[in-house]
């Protein structure tokens, strides 16, 4: 039967009556809700706030200036770019590094690329400051959760933690240039401008602790290195394991001895690295964790988080294990029984409630056996030698029984603690407690040796690049700082 144009119109105003009649409703129930808000005391409903955002897809002449330009000169870094998310979303150059004119991060130099006659934008109507460095405060502009959740972690802070607890530093027991290549380059420098340039004693550097020159810590590029800022490679291992490997810290060590690591190496061709923020699932998108997945990941009803201190029950690296709300360098302003429930809740994504508490069981038992039986002896000891005089405390690892104690802790002590965390079984014996019994026997004799004689130690002439600053950087500490 033909629909005539007097019945459209009859349904199109019965449809927009019964619209009205909907809106109604809603309005009252909205309304309604309000009153009893104002009723229960004034407390706003507890509803989402909608998220109000904005893309252009258009850009600027100075934002395509930048890309061409680039494109032409850094064509490795155009390439990136171009793959990246950033590109896929109209993300620019300039949306990035721009600087306010104010800003006393701005690359001095990039202004002369705009009277280069021989670059198709080499204009003065195509220039704007650029930020020499761009930092976590720049990248919270589009991820303010992200920025946020970083700058309260260890990574953030680690510049200040190395501060107070590394007698490298405080002692200067090595030199800039070690400091430099080594400690700085994963911990982070203080940036610092130099006759209009970044510093050459402060960069390159993208230390996951970083002080930049607009007040923000670390650098997102540690991890998502630029100019892909790639999620999937922050996902895998190695992302972690240009810090985390070596005698004191060998993470990516331990994890490729575990079977979490062994899995990995057999199955990691199958893993969807590449699947959306916040969904990256156990048994969909990957076989078995890697650092990433236990550590930060979104897993089971645990959220994504750019914190590494969450998830932690322990302070393996400190030298006497700790809560690490108890960690004295950093406390963090967690519950280790609210976190160590996340990090079973990520567990449980595999594993059985038995099997998981059963190794929290054994964890905890490394733990204590390490504090009671190796190191909490072995501090006293040390402490005994200083009161007795037999050692200097004006410098440290300038005596060799210091450097004995300070490995002690900082290596195989590491090791076995964790090693027995990640489930490194060589790791926790033979690289760890087993190491440790060795050292230890060696310490304790010599130590009642010097403390039964009153001999002093031996302490090392001449000892080489002992020429560190010893000054705490007032940046972190204050113009008080020693």
């Amino acid at each position: 039967m033909k629909t005539t144009l007097r019945t459209r119109f009859s349904i199109l105003g019965l449809a927009l009556l019964l619209a009205l009649a909907i809106v109604g409703v809603v309005a009252a129930q909205d309304t309604s809700s309000q009153s009893t808000a104002s009723e229960a005391g004034g407390k706003t409903p507890n509803f989402s706030t909608a998220k109000d955002f904005r893309i252009s897809r258009a850009m600027t002449d100075q934002a395509v200036a930048c890309i061409e330009c680039h494109k032409q000169t850094t064509p490795g870094i155009f390439g990136d770019w171009a793959k990246s998310r950033h590109a896929s979303a109209n993300i620019s150059c300039i949306d990035c590094h721009m600087a306010k004119p104010e800003d006393n991060d701005i690359a001095t130099d990039h202004a002369k690329y705009y009277d280069r006659a021989e670059l198709p934008y080499g204009k003065r109507q195509y220039e704007v400051p650029v930020a020499a460095v761009v930092t976590p405060k720049d990248c919270s502009r589009c991820h303010p959760d992200e920025a946020e959740q970083y700058s309260r972690s260890k990574h953030a802070n680690t510049l200040e933690i190395i501060w107070k607890i590394d007698p490298w530093l405080n002692d200067g027991m090595n030199s800039a240039i070690e400091r430099k290549t080594g400690c700085f380059a994963c911990h982070g420098t203080i940036v610092a401008m130099k006759d209009g340039k970044v510093d050459p004693a402060t960069w390159p550097n993208v230390g996951v602790g970083r002080l930049n020159l607009d007040g923000s810590k670390g650098s997102c590029t540690s991890c998502h290195t630029r100019h892909r800022f790639n999620t999937a490679e922050a996902r895998k291992p190695d992302a972690c394991d240009q810090c985390h490997l070596g005698p004191d810290h060998p993470q990516i060590e331990i994890f490729e001895e575990s079977k979490h690591g062994a899995i990995y190496s057999a199955y990691q061709s199958e893993y969807n690295f590449d699947a959306a923020p916040g969904t990256w699932t156990a048994g969909v998108d990957y076989r078995a964790p890697t650092c990433a997945a236990c550590h930060m990941s979104g897993t089971g009803t645990v959220r994504t988080s750019h914190d590494v201190t969450e998830r932690l029950s322990w302070e393996t690296q400190a030298p006497l294990t700790v809560r690490p709300s108890d960690f004295a360098a950093f406390p963090a302003k967690t519950d280790w029984k609210v976190e160590r429930d996340k990090m079973k809740n990520v567990c449980q994504q595999c594993h059985s409630d038995g099997w998981i508490n059963d190794f929290y069981t054994g964890f905890d038992g490394a733990v204590e056996e390490y504090n009671t039986v190796y190191f909490i002896p072995a501090k006293k000891k040390l402490d005994e030698m200083y009161e007795k005089g037999v050692i200097s405390k004006d410098k440290f690892f300038d005596e060799g029984i210091e450097v004995e104690f300070y490995e002690l802790w900082h290596h195989e002590g590491r090791r076995a603690r964790m090693g027995t965390m990640m489930m490194a079984p060589d790791y926790a014996w033979w690289h760890g407690f087993y190491e440790l019994k060795k050292r230890y026997n060696n310490y304790m004799e010599e130590a009642s040796h010097l403390i039964d004689t009153g001999e002093k130690a031996y302490r090392y002439p001449g000892y080489p690049a002992a020429t560190g600053s010893t000054q705490k950087p007032p940046q972190i500490f204050g113009s008080s700082s020693k």
